[in-house]
């Protein structure tokens, strides 16, 4: 259900900037989504077709770039990708780490006309 606030807010944010830039119509959102966020890009979608009808986004089409998880190490400062729930370090089997990636959620840029 956090999809429905969040794509909100997308809408909000790219017809403010289309309106900004004097569009007529957005034709196209890209997004950056960090693996990390847990937000299903089938779920923003459903959501972007709810509730764009009527706006200068309605038919826009989405584009999800994913960015996936890197970790670092506190104990041995290695770089890794946690796979699924096990955040152990390869190297030093340390638990957790400094998120480096996967936290992102923005609007990269919007296609207008």
């Amino acid at each position: 259900m956090h999809e429905l606030s969040i794509t909100q807010n997308i809408l909000s944010i790219v017809i403010k900037h289309a309106k900004k830039a004097q569009a007529q119509r957005v034709t196209g959102i890209n997004l950056v989504v960090g693996e990390l966020t847990g937000f299903v890009d089938d779920s923003i979608q459903f959501y972007f077709d709810m509730l764009s009808p009527g706006s200068m986004a309605e038919g826009a089409r989405l584009n999800i770039e994913r960015i996936p998880a890197r970790v670092r190490c506190r104990a041995c400062a290695r770089e890794f990708a946690p796979q699924g729930m096990n955040w152990a370090c390869p190297q030093c089997a340390a638990i957790g780490g400094e998120v480096l990636s996967g936290r992102e959620f923005s609007v990269k840029s919007i296609e207008v006309e």
